[in-house]
Order: C-alpha cells, then sequence, then structure tokens
C-alpha cells in the first residue's frame, strides 16, 4: 500500500513514462505517437469535450458514478450489447497503473487506484494525464499527438468541432478514427458539442458551484 500512495504522488508531479496500452501498440505497430502537453497548453474546449463525452459528473464525483453503474448494470443485464460505466477517474487510474483485463483482481486494483488519484490528485490533473495518455487512434496516444495527426496544429489550438470529434472516438479509438469521421461519429461529435454548450465552462471554478446550485435545487447566491 506504501508504494502504491508513493506511485500515485509521484505522478501527481512526473508524467507517467509509459503504460501498458503504450507497450501492446509500439509491438504491433513498431512505434507510437505521444508528446506530453500540460492542461494549460490544450484548449480549453478539450477537456469539456472529454467530460461531456464521458463523464459529465466529474466534478461532483469522488471517482465512481454510482447511478451511471446502476443503469449499465441493469442494461446489460437486457442486452447482449455491454455498456460501461466508467468515469474518466477509472479510466485514467486504468490506462496509468494496470493492465489490459476484466477479471476481478484487475477491476478491484482499478477500484483502489481510483480512490487513491481522488484522494491525492486534483481533479484538474486527472483531467491532465487522461488527456496525454488517452489512447486516441491506433498507435497514437493523447491529444496532442491526434490533433498534430487529423489537424496539422497543437492541442491548444484545437476548436470545439474538432475537440468534440476526438472525444467521439474514444470509446474505440482503434475502431473509429477522428482524421475521417464516419457519419456515426460525426453524430456523436455533433451531439457532444450540445453538451457541451449546455454544461458551459467547468474549467471555471464558479461554473461548477452554479451548476451544483441547480442540481440540488438551491438558489443562487449574488456575487458582486
Amino acid at each position: 500500500m506504501l508504494v502504491c500512495i508513493l506511485w500515485v504522488l509521484l505522478l501527481r508531479f512526473v508524467p507517467p513514462p509509459v503504460t501498458w496500452a503504450m507497450v501492446d501498440q509500439k509491438h504491433a505497430q513498431g512505434g507510437v505517437q505521444r508528446t506530453w502537453k500540460p492542461l494549460r497548453g490544450i484548449a480549453r474546449a478539450m477537456p469539456m469535450a472529454v467530460i461531456a463525452a464521458e463523464d459529465q459528473l466529474f466534478f461532483s464525483h469522488h471517482g465512481f458514478d454510482l447511478e451511471a453503474m446502476r443503469k449499465a448494470i441493469h442494461h446489460n443485464e437486457r442486452s447482449k450489447r455491454k455498456r460501461g460505466a466508467s468515469t474518466i477517474s477509472q479510466q485514467t487510474a486504468k490506462n496509468v497503473f494496470l493492465w489490459p483485463g476484466r477479471n476481478f483482481l484487475r477491476k478491484g486494483l482499478e477500484a483502489g487506484f481510483t480512490i487513491l488519484i481522488e484522494a491525492l490528485w486534483p481533479k484538474e490533473r486527472i483531467l491532465e494525464v487522461y488527456l496525454n495518455v488517452a489512447e486516441t487512434a491506433t498507435g497514437c496516444f493523447g491529444v496532442e499527438a491526434v490533433a498534430q495527426r487529423c489537424y496539422k496544429r497543437g492541442a491548444a489550438k484545437l476548436g470545439p468541432a474538432q475537440a468534440a470529434t476526438i472525444a467521439a472516438v474514444l470509446p474505440a479509438p482503434r475502431r473509429y478514427n477522428a482524421c475521417a469521421p464516419s457519419p456515426y461519429v460525426r453524430r456523436r461529435a455533433a451531439w457532444v458539442q450540445r453538451q457541451m454548450a449546455q454544461l458551459g465552462n467547468l474549467m471555471v471554478p464558479a461554473v461548477r458551484e452554479q451548476g451544483q446550485e441547480l442540481r440540488q435545487g438551491r438558489p443562487r447566491r449574488n456575487r458582486q
């Protein structure tokens, strides 16, 4: 446990050097594309796009979306097409610290690392790491690499539509292609943009607080 805590604390300040998925893709593709970018070097639309697409309660939960998990279990009991309920925090824990797989040991470790990063990292750090280690295309990791590949520009210059398209392929980046989006990806990207507009800029703490007040039915406080 002490080793895990120290490991998580170290990666609060140091970029993760490599992940299991990167090793796997390096063997399969002969190499991978990845360029680390701090959160301040990524267009604000990009973290908002992944929140809108993957985890709209990211700033409200403590690592797990229990309601989404309940709905996924109910759906999976009735359908052969399985649905996941992983939060951005869970996906970050899985990508950075663990190997691919679906057994109970790995899921238990994923839950443990999720609790640790929620306790020891600020939410902005979780987003920063996720946006740099998530697989965004075949052999491509992080939003900087896919921005350069698809749009010939850095992640700092991504527009809302481009950010939404990248977010739209994240569930299956080897099946879908942000550089040549299919009709399904374009529809999903349009949905992501609508969700971004409804959520507002959650990267601003005051906007997050206002959203929490509205969800809880509390009157909005006047700010001078």
